[in-house]
């Protein structure tokens, strides 16, 4: 069943799948439809389980499944990644490589592969301060708390 994702358990599992590319203003309003669409069908003969969304910065699809009540299973968990790569192909994007760093830069987010990223900080274009955001966190607790950190805050900085 979908919920508004304030509804949703601190202790639900949490995807996050980076976009490659920021989509397109024509693309998005079609991209959440089609997100809500999923969510809303996603074990949907099972009234324990709740499971809510977020679009976020025009980049970032997050998945999150309350299986408190009612358990995932690996059927289940296959249909979300099928779902992301339908996406994947449908509007030409990488959402399934978590090992790319996204970061803030200013007002925007940046998407590099960590060779980059890694150059980016030996050239101090960016600092122990960038944002980051750490799309390996695995809770809606995690999600709040840590997925937005500095660089110094989070795994990556084993980098710096």
């Amino acid at each position: 069943m979908f919920i508004d994702y304030k509804e949703i358990s601190e202790d639900a599992k949490v995807w996050v799948y980076p976009s490659s590319r920021k989509f397109y203003p024509t693309e998005i309003e079609e991209i959440e439809q089609k997100i809500k669409t999923f969510v809303e069908g996603w074990k949907s003969e099972d009234e324990n389980f709740k499971a809510s969304y977020q679009f976020l910065h025009n980049r970032f699809i997050v998945l999150l499944a309350d299986d408190e009540n009612s358990t995932l299973n690996n059927t289940e968990i296959d249909a979300s990644v099928a779902f992301i790569l339908q996406l994947q192909e449908t509007y030409k994007v990488e959402l399934l490589d978590r090992m790319n760093v996204c970061f803030k830069q200013g007002e925007f987010v940046q998407y590099k592969e960590l060779k980059d990223f890694k150059k980016l900080l030996k050239n101090k274009a960016i600092t122990a301060k960038t944002i980051v955001f750490d799309n390996l966190i695995t809770s809606k607790n995690e999600f709040k708390h840590y997925w937005e950190v500095s660089i110094e805050d989070s795994w990556y900085n084993r980098y710096l």
